[in-house]
Formats: C-alpha cells, structure tokens, sequence
C-alpha cells in the first residue's frame, strides 16, 4: 500500500495538469460553438434573466427536452461572473476536476493503490473522447462523475458484511443528481449495474436477501427529496392545458407510428414520453435526429480512449468473465474487475438498441479507465518486484511496437502535410478550402470530415506539436518498456496524450469560424439598434451563438431571433404554448418585413440565401456564412 504523501502528490499533479488543460486558456477559447454549445448556454442566461430555475427557455420559447443540473450550474456562474463564454464553461470543467479526483479516489480504494487511482484518472484526464466532448456544453462529463461517486458509494457497501447507511444514502443522491442531470438513464445505469453484478456474484436469492440490507426506504426517500421537487414544478408550471397539440395529433401530422395512448400532451408527456422512452425507441416526435451507426459507435471506443486504448483488450481481458458465469468464487479483486466489466458494458448495450449519438459512451470510459489502470499497474509492479530475464518480450513491449508503429506512422503523416500543404493566403476564409459533407453532420464533431489537403496548410502549429507528440512519446515508450520500466513508459504515453489534447485544442480553435457565428453577431452588435430584427434562415440551432451573444431576447427590448425555414428541432413543441413569441416565418411574411421600414439582418449560409426582392447589403461573410441587410448602416 502506498504512503499518503504520495497520493497527496499524485492529487497535486492532477489538479495542476487539470487547471493547464481546462482552467486556462481552455475557458476562453474558442468562441461558443453553434448548436448544443451556444443554445445550452443561452438557456442559462435565459433562466438568470428570467428568474425562473424551473422552466427552461431558448429564444424566448419554453426548452423542455432537458434535465436542469447543467443549466443551473452555469447559471450560478454568470451570477458570480457575469454572461460571457469563460463563465459559461467554468462549471463543467469543474465538475470534470471532481470526476477525475472521485476515479481517482476509487481506483485508490478498489484496488487498494495510490498508483492504480492515479493511473485511472489520468487517463481519464488525457483521453481524447473526455476532452473532445467537453469543449461543447453538454452534461454527459457531468453523468460519468454521478455514476462513478454511485458506483462508489455501492463498493463501500461490499466492503462491508452488513451496510451503513451513509453509502447507502449517498448512492440514493449521487442517482438523484444524475436524474437532474440527464434524466432516466442517472438512474437506469448505476442499478443495472448493481444488480447484474449483484445477480452474476450471489444469484437471484442473494441479491434480493442483499437488497434488503442496503436501506431501501431511507435511500428511496433520500432520492425522491433531491430528485422529484423540480420533476414536480416543471409538471405544475407546465400543465397539459398549456399545449394545444395531443399525441395523436402528433403522430399524424408527422406520419409516426405512435401508440394510442390518447390525447396525452404536456410537459409529463413530452419530458418522460417523447424524450425517453419514445427517443429511446427511434419514435421521437418530431423525428427530426440522427443516429451513429452500431459499428461506427463501438468502434469509437478506440478513438474516445487514445492512446490507452492500446492496452483496452487486454484490460477487458482481465476481468474474470469465465468465473462469474460459471459462479465460481473471486476474491476482492476479481470482484472489483466484475463490477467495472458490467459497468463498462451496461452503457454501451443499452445504446445498441436505440438512438445514439457518439458521445454516449462517456458514462463507460470511468470504467475503462479503471481497468487499464489496473492492468498498468499490474505490469509495472511485475517489472519493478521481479528480476524479468533480459530478452524476455512482455506483452506490454508487443503493445509499444504497435504504438511506436501507429505513432510514428501519424508523426510522419502530419509532416508530410506540413511541408507539402501551402498555408493559406492572409485572410482567406477557412470554409472556401473544405470539401462539403453533409452526410457526416450527424456526428457532433462532422464537420472535421471536410478537411482536405488544401486546408490542411492552416494547421501547420498544431500538425507540427502532433508530429512532435506522437513520434517522441510512443518512442519513449517503447525505449521504456524494452528496458523493463514501464512506469516511465506510461507517464511518456500520458506526456504524449496530453501534448496532443493542446494541439487538439489549437486545431479547434482554427476551425471554430466554421463552426460559430460569433464574429458575425459582433458584425450586427455594431450595428443593431433597437426595434432592428434579427432572422436566421435555417433552425435555431444553426447559428444559436447570435442568440448568446447579441443576448436575445434581452432585457432592454431586444426582441428574439425569428426564424425562417427552421420550424423545427429543439423549439418545435414549445413553440405551440400561448406564451410563445411568433418567431417562425413564412416566404410571405418575410419578404413583407424585408421591403417593409424596419431594418433586417438575416443570417444564412453562403450561396442558400431566400429569393430576395430588393437590394441585400453584405454586413459580414465568413466561415461559410453570411449576414445580410436589407438597409445600409444609418451611421
């Protein structure tokens, strides 16, 4: 067993590679992204001004899809920091530091080893996929840190021949605040995994004579007071009288094979009906989504866990599978294996049989995590308690050939595009080099699939700290391991991980023109003056972050971005409630505002602009989108 300082230190390392990577300059840049990033914080700046945690707005209409934690959290900081992006990001980096310190903790006590919970959590922390979906503002970062503090609090119990009742009332909460967090699934995950573990290690009998000693009631009721009064406000400030629209009507005017289940509308419905159950289904109204392919969504695994997901086989390898189906006895730690193997399948299962999106299996990289770990840790501790015989080949030298292969082979790769890709001339616009795929949008980050050669030039800085990464790192780790010291050689791969997660990060922010409207709402903030209208030709979500920016609908009469040609996605049902502002335009109603006297700044794609009447005046073009005027500055 390790000494406390050194878990001391290993926490002091992490928080401060941790505060480097998410703290920093990460906070600031890029500018928030349209869709999912921007419209989730608008809905935090909506809620601040409108007073109201309950109900959840975006552009002035009722949002109700969404469970509330993420939307709370940021808007506690723009009370304390006031509305701009850092404020935005700074509560879920934070929640990202309390996942990393919770595996951290667990893999110390689940295995009994400061190395193990260090190992886990930084593999976490360099981990392409925990990065990646963390630069957009979603909460499934914020599922994985409930998950793993409730699988947590279960061990304790196992650990015990007869529970207490703390554990048992923190996994009541830490469900509970998942449930706020992203609905069912908080609390479909962590007791499908506690129960197949249960049933797989002591049987039908011996999970339900378990169950009954792990405080039940007080749990539930634990869970019921954190969980159900938002649940039962947004019921109540919601009603079924509110929406004019019933299930049927829904179905036919969709042309959904929905069941009959009668005239049923409201938020009750539209929250737990059409959101879980019907989503989960392939049955949401309306049918307005996409979803990764099966292959495509395991297969991701391997991209979300780079580089450690070199060591993903033989770490799923290492959970005692044969023995618990054929019920033989483990000890501690084969236990532990088991409970982190059906955690780590459960999510991954469950979501083969519905709508997907790629950055689903977050809630299982903990998992992976932990068993990679263990398996490191298992290796390392062979090589530094036992004499290993020169010209003996572990199976952690075979898996760093592959890497130094895969590496070395990407290394020269970025170079080539770095010597060979002409930068491109000042001023060009990043969307004129790519190569259109429409296809791929339906991944979260699709639009990298159109870089080409020609753009690449753009990227020399970060393909040149990638080459960098990659070559030196996977080498280091080969040279480490061939010399029986894989300790050094894991902390080379994790150097490497997370030079890459910045170059990752510098890529990003190249690419973000393609990917917000922010420079075109500070085009029309410059502009604007009050009683202007703003139109976006396409689906709220397209360009939300004129919304965020321009702060509309605002308190000072800034009225709600109007929509045309996107009646649609997020604020399609909320927008049938008495309340909702008349936003969605016609062909006929917009070109009445366009030649009427109030001044127009429509936001449309390049080259997809509506037929226009009259003369259009260009206020901003950029990143495959342009901002047009029927009027010319007054000024």
């Amino acid at each position: 067993m390790n000494t406390p300082p050194q878990s001391r230190r290993n926490l002091l390392v992490l928080i401060a590679l941790w505060f480097v990577l998410y703290a920093t300059f990460a906070l600031v840049t890029p500018p928030l992204l349209d869709d999912a990033d921007s419209v989730h914080a608008e809905v935090a700046r909506e809620m601040v001004q409108r007073h109201d945690p309950v109900t959840l707005y975006a552009n002035g209409i009722r949002y109700l899809e969404k469970a509330p934690l993420l939307y709370w959290s940021m808007a506690a900081s723009f009370r304390l920091f006031g509305v701009h992006a850092a404020a935005a990001r700074l509560p879920l980096a934070l929640y990202v530091l309390a996942l990393l310190l919770t595996v951290e903790g667990l893999g110390r006590r689940i295995f009994r080893s400061a190395r193990v919970g260090f190992y886990a959590a930084l593999i976490l922390l360099s981990s392409f996929g925990l990065f990646i979906f963390t630069r957009i503002l979603i909460p499934d970062a914020i599922v994985c840190l409930w998950l793993t503090l409730a699988l947590a609090a279960f061990w304790h119990t196992e650990e015990q021949p007869r529970p207490t009742l703390a554990p048992c009332l923190l996994f009541g909460i830490a469900c509970a605040l998942n449930i706020l967090t992203k609905g069912l699934i908080g609390l479909v995950f962590p007791l499908g995994i506690v129960l197949l573990y249960l049933l797989v290690t002591r049987g039908v009998k011996g999970t339900a004579n378990r169950l009954l000693q792990l405080h039940l009631v007080p749990t539930l009721l634990v869970f019921l007071a954190v969980a159900a009064p938002w649940h039962i406000l947004a019921g109540l400030h919601n009603p079924t009288e509110g929406h004019p629209l019933g299930l049927n009507h829904l179905g036919g005017h969709w042309n959904v094979p929905l069941p009959t289940l009668g005239n049923v509308h409201g938020w009750t419905w539209f929250y737990f009906m059409n959101e879980h159950v019907l989503r989960y289904l392939n049955l949401r109204v309306p049918r307005d989504y996409d979803t990764v392919p099966l292959v495509l969504f395991w297969g991701l695994i391997l991209i979300w866990l780079m580089p450690w997901s070199a060591f993903l086989f033989k770490a799923i390898a290492s959970v005692p599978w044969r023995n618990a189906l054929r019920r033989k006895g483990m000890n501690e730690e084969g236990r532990a294996r088991l409970l982190l193997g059906v955690w780590a399948l459960l999510p991954l299962v469950f979501f083969s049989f519905s709508t997907r999106q790629e950055y689903y299996v977050l809630p299982a990289l903990p998992a992976f995590a932990l068993l990679i770990a263990k398996w490191l840790h298992d290796e390392a501790r062979q090589a530094e308690e036992f004499q290993l015989p020169g010209g003996l080949v572990t199976a952690g030298q075979h898996i760093s050939v592959v890497l130094l292969v895969c590496g070395s082979t990407a290394a020269i790769a970025c170079t080539f595009f770095v010597l060979h890709a002409k930068p491109p001339s000042p001023g060009l616009d990043l969307a004129a080099l790519l190569q259109q795929n429409p296809g791929d949008y339906a991944l979260s980050f699709g639009h990298f699939l159109d870089l080409n050669a020609q753009a690449m030039g753009a990227f020399r800085v970060p393909l040149v700290l990638t080459a960098v990464a990659l070559f030196f790192g996977s080498y280091a780790c080969w040279w480490a391991r061939r010399r029986y010291k894989p300790h050094v050689a894991n902390l080379a791969l994790a150097g490497m991980a997370y030079l890459f997660l910045i170059a990752a990060h510098m890529g990003l922010q190249i690419f973000s023109p393609v990917l917000t409207s922010q420079t075109h709402a500070l085009a029309i903030a410059r502009e604007i003056r009050r009683g202007d209208l703003i139109v976006l030709n396409d689906e709220y979500e397209a360009a939300s972050t004129l919304g965020f920016y321009l702060q509309r609908p605002g308190p000072n009469g800034g009225e709600p971005i109007h929509i045309l040609h996107g009646h649609s996605a997020n604020l399609w049902y909320g927008s049938f409630f008495s309340d909702a502002p008349k936003i969605f335009e016609d062909d006929a109603s917009f070109l009445q505002k366009w030649t009427g006297p109030q001044r127009i700044f429509l936001w449309t794609e390049a080259g997809k602009a509506p037929s226009l009447p009259a003369q259009a005046f260009v206020i901003s073009d950029g990143g495959g989108k342009q901002i047009l005027s029927n009027k010319m500055n007054k000024k």
